[in-house]
């Protein structure tokens, strides 16, 4: 008998693959992420169970007993929260991607403690502010060259893209808009000979936009696990 949480998978996936026939996407392009920051071992374990390999954690201390405990599944772990510099020897050691790289600092600590860690490069994605929110982190497009440039210069971080948290909107058109903002980013970043290949972006409630505007990685939480609730 299906769980609640692989007939939520199930319904988000098929979601996707209609998307993805809508917008002309190729099959398949895109990646789901579940975000299981708050999610317990058993909800997770049912996420795995129903075939979802991919999951994306925001805290460091909560999901290293995860990542332990869920090791023999040869599982995928992003992480997708705000980098903390005293944290990022344990990101480095434990996460095969990072998608929220906004100050070049935390990026040389990456760097070193995957050298360090014998560990290949890690998958990176600069996370942009694109309305200049005071509550996000993230650089601003105007800064977003510099910034590349600078990691380029760290051989332990593969720098695979851009991720966005834009501000909730309603409207699907306004949707696309934030999202096309930094396709095109990427877009001019790759006409400089920057090899990258990445999108993440969109959620619950916009991911259907994010796939319309080139996304190649969505995080989805509300919609497989539900409302976030305390680990236990």
């Amino acid at each position: 008998m299906m769980t609640l949480i692989a007939e939520h998978l199930l319904r988000v996936k098929n979601r996707i693959h209609e998307n993805e026939r809508r917008f002309h996407r190729i099959p398949n392009s895109v990646q789901l992420i579940a975000i299981s920051k708050s999610q317990n071992l058993q909800t997770i374990n049912e996420a795995i169970a129903a075939g979802q390999l991919a999951f994306g954690e925001s805290y460091v201390k909560e999901s290293l007993e995860k990542i332990l405990k869920l090791k023999n599944y040869h599982l995928e772990w992003h992480f997708v929260g705000k980098i903390q510099r005293n944290k990022a020897k344990l990101i480095a050691e434990n996460f095969s991607w990072v998608h929220s790289l906004s100050e070049i600092k935390t990026a040389e600590y990456l760097n070193y403690a995957r050298k360090a860690a014998n560990l290949p490069p890690m998958n990176a994605c600069i996370q942009i502010n694109l309305d200049k929110e005071s509550n996000k982190t993230g650089i601003y497009l105007e800064n977003l060259l510099s910034f590349t440039q600078s990691l380029q210069k760290l051989p332990n971080l593969k720098l695979r893209g851009l991720m966005i948290i834009p501000k909730i909107k309603t409207n699907f058109i306004a949707q696309r808009e934030d999202f096309k903002k930094l396709r095109l980013a990427l877009e001019q970043l790759q006409k400089m000979g920057f090899q990258l290949d990445t999108l993440s972006m969109g959620m619950t409630d916009d991911f259907e936009a994010a796939i319309a505007e080139g996304a190649t990685h969505i995080r989805i939480g509300t919609a497989i696990f539900g409302k976030r609730k305390f680990i236990s």
